[in-house]
């Protein structure tokens, strides 16, 4: 049986939610150029993909905390699967909005969330983990205690662990940069040369010597 790394990857791959252009890279919108392009909101679309990425969230959950009591997704991307899992495991879900609301009761939490009570995050990708950080401290601030973050991607950024290493947020993944593209490689969506010009992407963003490796 392959590893579920390995299997989300392959997943992912197939659906183009993470897709790999080192010869015509993409510019982020930070200007940084990029060999890959990651939209995992695909995953929604693709109901084999979809459930193999949402059975994998809950055991990922069931095996990293299993004292939780809560899901929150982050805003927008972390929602549905949040929801998607939370039915899987039948568990209270809400999610986390990127600012409070200027009407009504001015959540910025929404769904009912007890002071105490454990919580995981779930969210689509994690690159430098400034976003996910701020749910996390959002969630604290309200009271509850974060376990820490399931995610379905992530770049294993330096600066992405050290923030979340600084931020004390413990993040598990169903699959990495590193996992998808050496599959990718192995399924001839790119050349296995270039799989160190991926890694040389991954392991300093803003230098661009890769792109002419």
């Amino acid at each position: 049986m392959e590893a579920m790394e390995k299997v989300i990857a392959k997943d992912l791959l197939k659906i183009q939610a993470v897709f790999f252009r080192p010869d015509e890279p993409f510019t982020w919108a930070s200007g940084i150029k990029s060999p890959v392009y990651t939209d995992n909101r695909l995953t929604l679309t693709a109901p084999e993909v979809r459930l193999d990425v949402e059975q994998g969230l809950a055991r990922l959950i069931q095996e990293n905390y299993p004292e939780a009591q809560v899901l929150m997704g982050t805003s927008t991307a972390g929602i549905a699967h949040a929801a998607i899992t939370a039915h899987l495991l039948n568990m209270p879900m809400g999610y986390v909005r990127s600012g409070a609301k200027d009407h009504g009761r001015q959540n910025q939490i929404e769904g009912r969330l007890e002071p105490g009570q454990k919580v995981v995050v779930v969210e689509d990708l994690i690159s430098t983990g400034g976003s996910v950080i701020e749910v996390v401290e959002v969630l604290r601030e309200a009271g509850a205690e974060v376990l820490g973050v399931v995610s379905i991607f992530t770049y294993g950024m330096q600066k992405g662990l050290e923030r979340l290493a600084a931020a004390q947020v413990k993040n598990v993944s169903l699959t990495n940069f590193d996992v998808v593209a050496q599959t990718a490689a192995q399924e001839g969506y790119i050349r296995p040369e270039d799989v160190e010009r991926l890694m040389a992407f991954r392991n300093n963003p803003s230098d661009e010597s890769w792109i002419s490796k």
